[in-house]
């Protein structure tokens, strides 16, 4: 399918499926998203030469709503289902690591199994931290076993066919609220409470049952709110949408396990987004934004109005936007820097004893892109192996230091030209892929 083709669809699929949200908050962001926003094409193809190092940092302008065309997303999600119920909003309330170089397999031949997760040893590069403010009391040590960790995103078919076909996924994750979906398959799933500038758009009857029917589970409330094209809201709106959800899930169920929405990249703009969310919220309700589970997504793309990537986050002018190319959208090095930098952020800002999930990431652009298969096979295991073994003094202490907890590969399978790239099983046959193989080699071989 030609990339006009798949843009038509998605807009198509947005017009018969986003519905009114409730709003549960007066906001003065006009940043909504718009049809135009869903034109999705590949950046245009350049002979930039491939650099391992990240571009300097620029400032883009302002740009409130912009109306260019759009980026390549990795998320190309579907959006919940909502049906309104105008009398209702949510109250408020006060509220051991393997030392191991996996290498890509793209046969179905057995990684022999030596890994095992042990203490880790491997430390991440040091990083100055400040003085550290105060925050909520953890909701307790939360540490997932090895199989847990390894997470996948994508349709719930796809998930079934994976798991029927030996894919060994702990964590799954398809950025809806889904009443049909407990501990099955002996996958976790993780529910998505999807949001926009006027309050929760996601589908209030789902929250409930799953509220009544399934105690302590999982909720994370948006999907990347830092992007137009997705949850689209300013930092201050989220602010407050986090702050009313929150208090209405625990209400509930006190149990439960709140996680911040993850933002596009854990760059140094969107910590930034991220700084002004957290201060938005202690200064509004006089006490720091409780968080029981972080999360991020950890994608490499262009930060600039009107290029591809990610853009400007809504309400922002884009100070220390990273000018990603191409060539960087796989950069291992890149990806590990980030990442790094981002959990000394957190321990800077008090949630060093928080544990952190990346529930999203992967190579999303396609071979001709510079990105063949034994390429993303090759970035997978590396990240894997950076996951399992890095560590810091702002790690997880909980988890002898690690960065990062659970991590979840985009995508289980995607139709889209180019999307497809990260493929794990395929969408005819139900069958893994090679890189799907790699995945299930990777853990099986523990």
């Amino acid at each position: 399918m030609g990339v006009a083709l798949v843009a038509a669809a998605l807009l198509e699929q947005r017009r018969t499926v986003d519905a009114p949200a409730i709003a549960v908050v007066t906001s003065t962001s006009t940043a909504t998203a718009t049809p135009e926003a869903w034109l999705l094409p590949f950046p245009t193809k350049t002979t930039t030469p491939d650099s391992s190092e990240p571009r300097p940092a620029a400032t883009a302008s302002a740009a409130p709503r912009p109306t260019q065309t759009r980026t390549p997303r990795p998320t190309l999600t579907p959006h919940p289902s909502d049906t309104p119920r105008s009398t209702r909003t949510p109250g408020s309330t006060t509220p051991a690591a393997p030392t191991r170089t996996a290498q890509p397999v793209m046969t179905a031949t057995a990684v022999p199994a030596t890994a095992t997760l042990l203490p880790a040893t491997e430390t991440a590069v040091p990083v100055t931290e400040t003085a550290v403010p105060s925050a909520p009391p953890a909701a307790g040590p939360i540490v997932p076993g090895f199989h847990e960790r390894f997470g996948v995103a994508g349709g719930t078919s796809y998930l079934i066919n994976a798991v029927d076909a030996g894919l060994p996924a702990g964590l799954f994750v398809n950025w809806h609220v889904d009443p049909t979906q407990p501990v099955r398959y002996g996958v976790r799933f993780w529910h998505t409470i999807r949001v926009r500038p006027g309050g929760v758009r996601s589908n209030w009857a789902d929250i409930d049952r799953v509220l009544a029917e399934q105690p302590g589970a999982v909720w994370v409330i948006g999907n990347e709110p830092d992007v137009y094209v997705q949850d689209g809201v300013d930092p201050q709106t989220y602010a407050i949408i986090y702050h009313d959800t929150y208090a209405y899930i625990k209400e509930r169920d006190p149990g439960a396990l709140v996680a911040i929405g993850s933002v596009s990249q854990p760059t140094p703009l969107r910590r930034a987004y991220l700084d002004i969310v957290l201060d938005t919220y202690q200064a509004t309700y006089g006490t720091p934004m409780p968080i029981d589970i972080w999360t991020v997504h950890a994608f490499v793309f262009r930060e600039e109005a009107g290029s591809w990537g990610v853009g400007i986050p809504p309400g922002m002018d884009g100070s220390g936007a990273k000018l990603y190319e191409v060539s960087d959208h796989g950069n291992i090095e890149i990806f590990k820097q980030n990442l790094i930098e981002f959990r000394a952020w957190m321990a800077q800002r008090g949630y060093a004893d928080r544990p952190l999930a990346v529930t999203e990431y992967g190579i999303v652009m396609p071979p001709d892109y510079g990105y063949p298969p034994e390429a993303v096979a090759a970035f997978m295991t590396q990240s894997f192996d950076f996951y399992l073994n890095a560590t810091s003094g702002s790690g997880y202490a909980a988890d002898g230091g690690r960065l990062v907890q659970w991590w979840v590969w985009f995508s289980l399978y995607e139709a889209a030209e180019g999307y497809s790239t990260g493929n794990l099983v395929e969408g005819t046959t139900g069958q893994l892929t090679p890189l799907g193989q790699v995945f299930a080699n990777y853990v099986n071989g523990r």
